[in-house]
């Protein structure tokens, strides 16, 4: 969820301001949005997924595990221990 505030409401509140998980203040000037204020979690997961977005190589890896999900190619917690030894 999105909420948005002013520049100078945020100043006076930014000490003070409690986010949810998943929420984001979006910080405006004269009405547009100019910053985005969110949990560090929230920004460590989204950096991590454009991380991985950005990499070619494990974006095909991942399309391809999600066409052996739905094919029901699966490999139990049981044989990959086996496998791995």
């Amino acid at each position: 969820m999105v909420k948005d505030m002013t520049i100078s409401d945020t100043r006076k509140r930014l000490t003070s301001l409690d986010l949810d998980q998943e929420e984001t203040i979006a910080v405006t000037s004269r009405g547009r949005r100019v910053y985005a204020l969110m949990t560090w979690e929230l920004y460590e997961s989204l950096s991590e997924t454009i991380d991985v977005l950005s990499d070619p190589n494990l974006v095909g890896q991942l399309h391809k595990s999600m066409r052996e999900a739905e094919n029901g190619e699966l490999i139990s917690h049981e044989e990959i221990v086996q496998e791995l030894g």
